[in-house]
């Protein structure tokens, strides 16, 4: 019989990790296909192709496997997209990529999982922490982005960019949402949108003598603010 390498899971611990992995995805895929309010452990488990009673020996309840579910489900798409991110170099690469990332999440059906997740959360608190920690992933990448972009601009100085990528984030899972109901309305503020990087780019291809007055002008108008 061939010897266990050290650190390898023994076959117990490998069907367990399957196991978990199958109601991973078995959650995510109902939440998609059926809502949050038939996320059972039934429908999970058939979902999954697994007994009812794993859903409870491996994550406790219900609202503790779907909160799983949303870290997995995040992790892998953040994952997924990570590549991309990181080889944006400007806002407007940054805005362009958010409306492709926008269209395929929507065709992947992702789109309505997250709108599961926040109205879900609403109403199970268990909830909360795992949603809000999912889209902190996407927080957190956009974040490395615009500290990237941004730095050697005018707007630089004047901006913060963790603030400012939760504000993209919300932006863009509410636009996400609000498609559903009015798509046009959806398509005007991703324009705009596109509008503002188009903006910042043409800040960007101004002489120095230009960037020094946006950035006299900026500084003017926070201290009055302050």
């Amino acid at each position: 019989m061939k010897d266990r390498k050290a650190g390898e899971p023994k076959g117990q611990d490998v069907r367990s990790l399957e196991t978990r992995e199958k109601l991973l995805e078995g959650a995510l895929r109902t939440l998609v296909e059926q809502g949050i309010a038939k996320a059972s452990a039934r429908a999970i488990a058939t979902t999954a192709g697994v007994n009812q009673a794993l859903v409870f020996y491996h994550f406790g309840s219900v609202d503790e496997l779907l909160a799983a579910a949303c870290r997995h489900g995040a992790e892998q798409r953040v994952a997924r997209h990570r590549e991309r991110l990181r080889s944006v170099g400007s806002l407007t690469e940054l805005l362009a990529f958010g409306r492709e990332l926008h269209e395929e999440e929507r065709a992947a059906g992702h789109v309505a999982f997250l709108g599961q997740l926040l109205a879900g959360a609403q109403a199970h608190p268990r909830l909360v922490p795992a949603t809000a920690a999912g889209l902190d992933l996407w927080i957190a990448e956009i974040e490395q982005v615009l500290v990237r972009v941004l730095a050697g601009t005018p707007l630089a100085e004047f901006t913060d960019p963790a603030g400012l990528a939760r504000a993209v984030g919300a932006s863009f899972v509410g636009l996400e949402l609000y498609e559903g109901v009015d798509p046009a309305g959806a398509e005007a503020a991703f324009a705009a949108l596109e509008q503002l990087g188009a903006l910042m780019a043409a800040v960007e291809e101004l002489n120095p003598v230009a960037r020094k007055a946006v950035t006299y002008t900026l500084r003017r108008q926070s201290s009055r603010r302050n």
